[in-house]
């Protein structure tokens, strides 16, 4: 992120209720953490976002209600524990990403995932705004089959309703691999440092 992000295409003002508390996660010899194995509707579940630069996303998913906690991060590249330098600079096909755990009795997958297309632009490829790079790509990173399904499925809607997007939907739908934890500077970005804005604001309206 730049200075321009003060600038940004929609504006955010929110205040965050999820935290960016760490996940309690198996982790490989490398710090990663790797994908949990979902099985309890009872206990908190795991989402990972792509919608562009992750401090207005990361806003955007902690004032959602049954949302318990947000950290910002990397994921879907090929270097180990990479540095937001690294990142920027376009050569570890790195996304920045949003993991979240959210509370499936509050709220479920199916909504998140809608709430993603609400949010940001998904017919826009490698790009959000003025911020430009693969890393801004907007993407879903599936835990399950059933959550890999629920997102195809809400694609699937969204393009036969040709009224919702002008352009093709471009949001990538993969696996989730190794999540590595972004710089503390990252964490709660908007938290830190009020008055900025990156996309849009969450509404209650939006969940209908």
């Amino acid at each position: 992120m730049t200075p321009i992000h003060s600038i940004l295409l929609i504006g955010l003002v929110l205040t965050g209720t999820g935290s960016s508390q760490e996940r309690n996660l198996p982790m490989t010899e490398d710090g990663a953490k790797t994908p949990a194995v979902q099985t309890d509707p009872n206990t908190p579940q795991e989402a990972t976002f792509a919608a562009g630069c992750f401090w207005g996303v990361e806003h955007f998913f902690a004032a959602v209600p049954g949302v318990v906690s947000t950290e910002v991060g990397y994921m879907g590249g090929t270097v180990k524990n990479p540095s937001y330098e690294q990142v920027c600079r376009g050569n570890t096909n790195h996304a920045e990403v949003v993991h979240l755990r959210y509370d499936p009795n509050q709220i479920s997958y199916e909504s998140l995932v809608k709430l993603f297309f609400k949010m940001h632009d998904p017919t826009s490829r490698n790009r959000q705004g003025p911020d430009i790079g693969t890393q801004y790509r907007s993407a879903i990173f599936f835990y399950t089959e059933q959550q890999q399904k629920i997102a195809v499925g809400v694609i699937g809607k969204l393009t036969s309703q040709r009224r919702s997007f002008k352009q093709r939907i471009v949001t990538q739908v993969v696996p989730a691999k190794e999540f590595w934890r972004a710089e503390e500077y990252h964490q709660e970005y908007f938290k830190k440092n009020p008055g900025r804005s990156c996309h849009t604001n969450f509404c209650p309206t939006m969940l209908k």
